[in-house]
């Protein structure tokens, strides 16, 4: 998720002559709470001068931070002998900001750069940070000369990088070769790096086969695990453990980082040749698995992200975006995916062999109705009871569902619409239960149906197990102190946790059985736990809204086919916005604020296309950034909000 903060400073301004022009600005020094991958000394960018220094300002539950992970690592090879990337690991969630978590997000997702843990947000304000994930660039002299919010920024990146290249090289200020680590090895927590006995390493979801087998997405060991019923035996590993897309017999196939799994229907496998699906997060793919011969084989997704444009038709032709969880659903005659990287719910038909837009828009927030109008954000697990679908949406703490439309009952074609349950918006969390409305979640990943009817929800940075009974409205706690629980699963003699960051598949009532799971549990009055930032002040009545985008070197805007830029803006509440909402092609914009409403966030969707400079047939790129902007308004606040996808410090 992309998100502003605070009141900012002066954005970027057009630079005279690229990003690697005269420099701007002094990098204040790397300060920290604790770090990773560097022996455990702290780095300092005087140790670090005549290198190229790239901070990474991200937090372990943003879906576009680990897109950027990814968009890195390319780059990191690439430049291997000059460039430094340094992760600043600035928390949104108390619960990103323990030490603990961090060193588990450093080994689920394989970081090997350095990172430093800023749970206090000191470097995230020295470098007036405005937004997860924001790049800053610093030259082998200590000046930050270019800053990207967002993702999709690598190409950009690589010719900043070489110019800086070039230009240091030419002025002796480029130290090459690799740097004097004191050790070699991550000094992440014992517990984060290791894996259960059972060989599992943060694991995320399960299912139950007919035969009473337990699937279990083996997410860091980028594999899916087979155990016996009782759910410790290891029978077999489709997937050879090493990072990768590839298609085949079960001990050479690989995946990347798989989270969602489903069975389909007998009828549909047969037909298919298929029975399991798997969403395979970081390769944007759904791989279908033959549990008779352990064949895997891709059957959605291309391997390229999603950026801009269709997301509806053939399905190998389609390309996905972090799928994050998959259910099949009856009502909607195909599987539901929780595309978690735009924000949106996919449609897959196996038999046709297509993928459609289902529910959601792109804008990240919390927005209920008709499910093309509906906004989600980072929907991460999914769950069926006959007529609803129930998910949780992880950035906005939510616990929401999707059912068909009473209005369309007599219809051919059934129209379906959203609904929350438990949940506010992208900055209200916490651990608390009572009736629904006063309920709060803290960034939950996993659901499932019990056999009660109630539904129970991994909520991961609380570390517990909730219950929600629909028919009364309230919410209660199953159980506490669980290491990241991501995925539940209900099997014959009970309802199984996938507890991710203790590495194992663990019994949710102590004994195994399902006691605890048809109970009410314990009612906890906790608190709503602060965002460790303040919302951006600003002042009721017209505020002028400025986007900035400068096309990184080499590049122009590309207006050959009209506009070449993209604005949408809407808010939560929507009487926050009185007037300037919508979309239009300029990336300025004058906003009316509301009168009377205290707070809120504004939600910004900027786009622009640009293409290489003087060259007959050019290559071409869209950046698309996502800001939910929350505020304050205070009739002493600022009269402009200026925001940055991507540019070079001002003077």
């Amino acid at each position: 998720m992309v998100v502003l903060t605070t009141a900012v400073s002066a954005v970027p301004s057009q630079p005279p002559s690229g990003a690697a022009s005269r420099p701007h600005v002094r990098a204040p020094e790397l300060v920290g709470d604790a770090w990773w991958n560097t022996g455990g000394r702290p780095l300092t960018l005087a140790g670090l001068r005549g290198k190229i220094v790239l901070l990474d300002f991200w937090t372990s539950g943003c879906i576009n931070c680990l897109h950027v992970l990814d968009e890195l690592r390319p780059l990191e090879a690439e430049f291997a002998d000059v460039l430094v990337t340094v992760g600043v690991h600035s928390p949104k969630f108390a619960h990103e900001g323990d030490r603990e978590s961090v060193a588990a997000a450093v080994a689920r997702y394989g970081v090997e750069h350095p990172v430093v843990s800023d749970p206090d947000m000191s470097l995230w304000q020295q470098y007036a940070v405005k937004a997860w994930p924001t790049l800053v660039l610093i030259d082998p002299e200590g000046y930050v000369v270019h800053v990207a919010a967002g993702e999709g920024h690598g190409d950009a990146l690589r010719r900043v990088i070489q110019e800086l290249v070039s230009l240091h090289e030419g002025k002796g200020t480029l130290r090459r070769g690799p740097l004097d680590w004191t050790e070699a090895a991550c000094v992440a927590a014992e517990s984060a790096a290791s894996t259960g006995a059972d060989g599992l390493r943060f694991p995320a979801k399960a299912v139950v086969t007919a035969e009473g087998r337990i699937l279990v997405a083996d997410t860091a060991n980028h594999s899916v695990a087979e155990f016996a019923s009782d759910a410790e035996t290891l029978l077999r590993r489709f997937g050879d453990g090493r990072r990768g897309a590839v298609d085949g017999a079960f001990d050479v196939a690989r995946f990347a980082e798989p989270s969602g799994l489903t069975l389909l229907p007998t009828h549909i496998a047969d037909e298919v040749g298929y029975h399991l699906l798997v969403a395979d997060t970081a390769n944007h793919l759904l791989r279908g698995v033959d549990l008779r011969t352990g064949a895997v084989r891709t059957v959605a997704g291309t391997g390229r992200q999603w950026r801009d444009g269709d997301d509806s038709g053939a399905a190998l032709e389609v390309d996905l975006t972090s799928p994050w969880d998959v259910r099949w659903w009856d009502v909607a005659g195909g599987v539901v995916v929780a595309m978690a990287g735009n924000h949106t719910l996919g449609l897959f038909d196996p038999i046709r062999g297509t993928i459609s837009r289902f529910a959601g828009t792109t804008v990240e927030g919390l927005r209920d109705g008709p499910v093309d109008e509906a906004f989600f954000a980072q929907t991460s697990g999914l769950a069926v009871a006959g007529e609803r679908l129930w998910l949780v949406d992880a950035e906005t703490s939510a616990l929401r569902y999707v059912e068909r439309d009473p209005g369309s009952a007599d219809e051919d074609t059934p129209r379906f619409v959203v609904g929350t349950a438990v949940g506010h918006d992208l900055f209200t969390f916490g651990h608390r239960d009572g009736s629904a409305a006063e309920a709060l979640l803290q960034h939950p990943l996993g659901a499932t149906v019990l056999p009660d009817g109630a539904v129970a929800v991994a909520d991961t940075y609380n570390g517990a197990v909730r219950r929600f009974d629909p028919a009364t409205g309230e919410m209660t706690t199953l159980r506490r102190g669980l290491a990241e629980p991501s995925g539940l699963v209900v099997t014959d003699s009970g309802v199984l946790v996938v507890e991710s960051a203790a590495h194992r598949l663990r019994p949710l009532a102590d004994g195994g059985g399902d006691e605890a799971a048809t109970a009410r549990g314990e009612t906890m009055a906790g608190d709503e736990l602060a965002v460790r930032r303040p919302p951006t002040v600003l002042a009721p009545g017209q505020v002028r809204l400025s986007v900035t985008f400068v096309p990184p070197p080499g590049e122009k805007l590309d207006d050959r086919y009209g506009p070449s830029t993209r604005l949408e803006i809407s808010a939560s509440p929507p009487e926050l916005l009185v007037e300037g909402g919508g979309v239009g092609t300029e990336l300025e914009r004058t906003i009316t604020l509301a009168e009377g409403v205290e707070s809120g966030v504004l939600q910004v969707v900027a786009q622009a296309a640009s293409c290489a400079s003087d060259v007959e047939h050019p290559v071409c790129r869209i950046t698309r950034q996502d800001w939910g902007v929350p505020v304050r308004l205070d009739p002493d606040g600022a009269r402009g909000l200026p925001l940055v996808m991507a540019g070079t410090p001002s003077e």
